[in-house]
C-alpha cells in the first residue's frame, strides 16, 4: 500500500509542481504549501503555520519574510502579545491559489477521467480515507476544492 500511495504523490507532486510553472508564480513549492494552509484554515500564528507545515518555526519565519516580501501574505503582531505573530493570506495570495487550484482541477480531471468508471467510488473511498487520517480538513470547509 505504501509503495502505491509513494507513486500517487509523485504523480499529484508533478501536477502541483506544472500548475505552479504555468502561472509563473515565483513561489517555491514550499512556499505555495504555506499558502495553501493559510486559505483552507485560516490565519495563523507562525509557530502554528511551522507545526502544520513539520518545519522548525525559524524556517516558518524565513519563509513568511519572503511571502511578505512578495506580498503574498501579510504579518500581524499580537495586541497583548507582541511575540505573537500571525500571518494572514493577502489578496494577492488568495488570487494565486485561486488560479493554481484551477489549473491543478484541470489536469486531476483529466487523470480522473482515464480512471475507469466502476473504480470511481473506489477510489474516492481510498482517498477521502488517507486525506482524513493526514489530517486535511474536509472538503466543505475550504470551498477552493484543492
Amino acid at each position: 500500500m505504501t509503495d502505491a500511495v509513494l507513486r500517487a504523490s509523485r504523480a499529484l507532486v508533478g501536477v502541483a509542481a506544472r500548475s505552479l510553472a504555468v502561472v509563473d508564480a515565483e513561489v517555491t513549492l514550499p512556499q505555495y504549501r504555506a499558502l495553501v494552509v493559510l486559505a483552507s484554515r485560516g490565519p495563523r500564528l507562525v509557530g502554528e503555520l511551522a507545526a502544520a507545515l513539520g518545519i522548525h518555526p525559524s524556517t516558518a519565519t524565513r519563509l513568511c519574510d519572503r511571502l511578505v516580501t512578495k506580498k503574498l501574505v501579510t504579518r500581524a503582531t499580537g495586541q497583548d502579545n507582541r511575540r505573537e505573530t500571525t500571518i494572514s493570506l493577502a489578496g494577492r495570495g488568495r488570487r494565486l491559489v485561486d488560479r493554481v487550484t484551477v489549473l491543478r482541477r484541470r489536469e486531476i480531471e483529466a487523470i480522473v477521467e482515464r480512471v475507469p468508471p466502476e473504480l470511481w467510488g473506489a477510489t474516492v473511498a481510498a482517498l477521502t480515507t488517507f486525506s482524513e487520517a493526514a489530517g486535511e480538513p474536509p472538503q466543505q470547509a475550504w470551498a477552493l476544492g484543492w
